[in-house]
């Protein structure tokens, strides 16, 4: 890492320090027990397809903002289409499977010890609604919580980014984004936010042109690094 002084650190949190697939999985094999593991595969790429989609019709301002909330009852009621489930109560249910995402077996031991040097932020593209329900669910603690409604957009927009910038009143090479995804990291340093790369199964790796401050394996492993930095 550069020399450059860290004042708090923004962490993404769906993928990042929950395994967002993970909780949709469950969701989908209570929706259906019947399925094999080939069939709840497919029907959670539809899932995550329409996610991906729809938030990008957002960015692309081809559709108006709409927390994810929204999305995520839009993908339920396509999975259950798909598995030939019609009960409002059984899509609902599984519309809140968004929000009983497990942690990393390193998140919350990761974070208690990183707050105990830096103010920690989540910055989700989760709804407001939704992120009080996956911090409950996770044990995930935060000095400050945000969500990308509050910028009525999703990341990796620069509004959203600089909610953080805003709350934290610092400038923004002095947070230190950390994320599993490259595309979020790329966001962040759009804004001039210092990155850290985490690796996750469920992440995307650095490409050979991605330039971030750190690099770590886990939590364990970033709080390390942030204690030699």
């Amino acid at each position: 890492m550069s020399e450059l002084k860290t004042d708090a650190v923004v962490f993404d949190v769906l993928g990042t320090l929950v395994d967002e697939p993970a909780g949709i999985r469950a969701g989908i094999r209570e929706l259906d027990p019947a399925l094999d593991e080939l069939g709840v595969e497919r029907l959670l790429s539809l899932w995550q397809r329409h996610i991906e989609c729809e938030q990008r019709r957002v960015l692309d301002g081809v559709r108006p903002y709409l927390p994810s909330d929204v999305l995520d009852l839009e993908a339920a009621r396509l999975v259950a289409g798909a598995a030939g489930v019609e009960d409002p109560a059984a899509v609902a249910a599984l519309a809140l499977s968004a929000r009983r995402l497990p942690p990393w077996h390193d998140t919350v031991a990761g974070l208690a010890r990183i707050a105990e040097r830096f103010p920690l932020i989540g910055l989700s593209n989760a709804s407001r609604t939704a992120l009080l329900g996956i911090n409950a669910h996770a044990g995930l603690r935060w000095h400050q919580a945000l969500s990308a409604e509050d910028a009525r957009t999703y990341k990796p927009d620069p509004a959203v980014y600089q909610l953080a910038v805003t709350v934290s009143g610092l400038p923004p090479e002095r947070l230190l984004m950390v994320a599993a995804h490259t595309w979020d990291l790329r966001g962040a340093q759009g804004l001039g936010l210092r990155t850290a790369y985490v690796a996750r199964p469920v992440g995307d790796p650095p490409t050979a042109s991605d330039r971030f401050d750190l690099h770590a394996d886990g939590l364990a492993d970033l709080a390390g690094r942030l204690d030699q930095a």
